[in-house]
């Protein structure tokens, strides 16, 4: 069993920065590769960024590239997506997953285990 946790969601004007984190339980955390992913109000939830176990490998949305940073401290079984620049187009639900044996790294049902969202909301 996993559990995953997000912190640092709030409120921010336009231009400005967030770190969210993701706190993962089991010793195992460092053996599976993890993902953020979005949902906004009549939306449907929408792949932000993934990364590997190792770190070796990332990928983002179109939409976040350049402005979000996706990292992961392994020692400390948490995840981090630093977001700058951020628009009121990025407000919405932020998850953490852990990716399950999918084979797409941006569609949810490749993950499997979610945690319980952190609320990002931009204003103008």
């Amino acid at each position: 069993q996993v559990q995953l946790v997000e912190s640092g969601g709030g409120l921010v004007q336009a231009g400005g920065s967030l770190r969210l984190s993701c706190a993962g339980s089991g010793r195992t955390f460092s053996s599976y590769a993890m993902g953020w992913f979005r949902q906004a109000p009549g939306k449907e939830r929408e792949f932000v960024a993934a990364i590997s176990w190792s770190s070796d490998w990332t990928d983002y949305a179109a939409s976040v590239k350049g402005r979000f940073t996706i990292s992961r401290d392994n020692a400390k079984n948490t995840m981090y997506l630093q977001m700058n620049s951020l628009k009121p187009e990025d407000t919405a639900v932020y998850y953490c997953a852990k990716k399950g044996s999918g084979s797409s790294w941006d569609r949810a049902w490749s993950y499997d285990y979610w945690g319980q969202g952190t609320q990002v909301t931009v204003s103008s």
